[in-house]
């Protein structure tokens, strides 16, 4: 989703009805100059900051898988237990501070082509995208 598009719209597509609350979640996620990267736990914390209107945790919840299965999220795994959310679905690759838990964007332009020796019968690589975890030194 792009700046000032149709959030009514784009809810429907996903299967979901386009609520209040649902909408003023679409506005924090992407009416924004910049990539977000969030977990549902830093949404949360997000909202009770920014909009003033009480949204279960259920409700974010729903909204964010809703988005990341119609494909207008991406979801990057962190760890088992930790998963962070992209606005930028793009192919793109990211550095994860482990000191600040911070996600950054990281360009194609900064990563040499990655060359997979190993193919798996009847699949075909869709994509590659680089996790590179680092801390302070």
């Amino acid at each position: 989703m792009a700046k000032n598009c149709n959030f009514i719209e784009k809810l429907r597509e996903t299967g979901l009805r386009p609520t209040r609350q649902r909408v003023k979640i679409c506005k924090l996620l992407y009416n924004r100059e910049t990539t977000f990267h969030f977990t549902i736990n830093d949404l949360v914390k997000k909202i009770s900051e920014e909009v003033e209107e009480k949204i279960s945790l259920a409700t974010v919840y729903n909204t964010v898988h809703a988005l990341k299965t119609k494909g207008y999220l991406k979801e990057i795994s962190i760890n088992t237990d930790r998963s962070y959310f992209d606005t930028n679905i793009s192919h793109h690759h990211h550095f994860f501070d482990k000191s600040t838990e911070e996600l950054i964007d990281l360009s194609d332009e900064d990563v040499e082509k990655i060359q997979i020796k190993k193919s798996l019968l009847g699949k075909k690589i869709s994509s590659v995208e680089v996790l590179v975890k680092v801390e302070n030194e």
